[in-house]
């Protein structure tokens, strides 16, 4: 079959505009030996969006089509790829590339290393090509990023663990979440709902830790053990020094009393943070850590071995996103866009029927 020579998206001209959507042709980077083309067939949408597209997180390259939860079928691999077959269906999440040859990336660390590339609106060396994302007919990208999806999940369902999922998951394996371990979880949205899922599939006791009490229900169907609002008084009393682990997911910090939140780790506990706030974040101070010695930092994305894991728990677990399904359209990208600029989504939108705009 004949392959595109070029690829159809929709983009946004600038922050301006950032609701504006236009169907655009565009240049992929040059197809390589180690590329696989894939015809998108549907596509998460995430905060990481928003946050570029309205210039939250700053200058950007325009015209972009964001997307990088991205679900579809390899049409086209390339001569060396190995991990991939033509015709599988497959995922591809934020990152599209890394050296593959440093320290970091030879010890599955491969979303540190200091030449990844985002899936859209990085440059790709040699060529100033700027990649484009899922919102997108095709998207081109190196195999180490492109996964298969287990045949028990469904592709709405897949494709908002590709990083809303795994922006969850890594930091819960990674610092020890299991059986025997006291695991919370602040902030109940796309990746929060996400990280209770997992975490309690990992066999963790699971809190959900939120503003009020309006996710409550929510967080009990999704399968955690208890619940705190922020909001009580004295709310953090009864859990100080108690907990093994907490994922933050929040993206404000806005009234934030982090010493009341850090006061529930144990002694050298970790407190992650994996939401990105468009503010300055949070001032801390060393007394902060002093009570119970407890040890404060990020996560960024995970490692194609997570990305395979996290996929098959889902698929051994019957783990299943939350999702409200949108056919993509301009129109539908705006409304699905300005919802979750206002936190109006319960809890990740995919866009879906890609055939209607970029044919069969």
């Amino acid at each position: 079959m004949p392959y595109p020579d070029k690829f159809t998206g929709f983009q946004v001209n600038g922050p301006e505009t950032w609701l504006d959507f236009h169907k655009n042709e565009f240049q992929p980077k040059p197809f390589g030996d180690y590329d696989v083309d894939i015809k998108v067939e549907c596509c998460g949408v995430c905060a990481s969006d928003v946050h570029t597209i309205s210039g939250g997180w700053g200058k950007q390259h325009y015209p972009l089509a964001v997307g990088h939860e991205i679900v579809g079928t390899a049409i086209r691999v390339g001569p060396k790829v190995t991990l991939i077959k033509e015709g599988q269906r497959v995922g591809v999440g934020a990152q599209s590339y890394s050296c593959l040859d440093c320290r970091q990336c030879k010890n599955d660390n491969e979303t540190y290393c200091r030449k990844q590339l985002d899936t859209y609106g990085a440059v790709w060396p040699d060529t100033g090509i700027v990649s484009q994302g899922g919102y997108s007919s095709h998207v081109r990208t190196h195999e180490h990023w492109v996964f298969p999806i287990p045949d028990a999940l469904p592709s709405t369902v897949a494709a908002p663990m590709l990083c809303a999922g795994l922006t969850a998951y890594s930091p819960l394996v990674r610092n020890g979440c299991g059986p025997g371990k006291k695991v919370g979880i602040v902030g109940l949205g796309g990746i929060g709902h996400l990280g209770v899922m997992f975490a309690k599939a990992l066999g963790a006791e699971v809190w959900v830790i939120s503003r009020t009490h309006a996710k409550e229900e929510d967080a009990r169907k999704l399968g955690a053990d208890g619940f705190l609002a922020t909001a009580d008084k004295g709310w953090n009393e009864p859990h100080v020094m108690t907990f093994d682990l907490i994922v933050n997911t929040a993206s404000s910090f806005d009234g934030f009393d982090l010493n009341a939140y850090l006061s529930l780790l144990d002694v050298h506990a970790k407190w992650v943070s994996v939401g990105l706030p468009e503010d300055d974040g949070i001032k801390v101070r060393n007394q902060t850590f002093l009570t119970n010695g407890c040890f404060f930092g990020s996560s960024h994305l995970g490692s194609r071995k997570e990305v395979l894991a996290m996929l098959q728990l889902a698929a051994d677990k019957g783990i299943r996103t939350w999702v409200e399904e949108i056919p993509i359209s301009k129109e539908n990208l705006a409304t699905a866009l300005q919802r979750v600029h206002k936190n109006d989504i319960r809890y990740r939108f995919c866009l879906t029927n890609y055939q209607d705009q970029f044919g069969a």
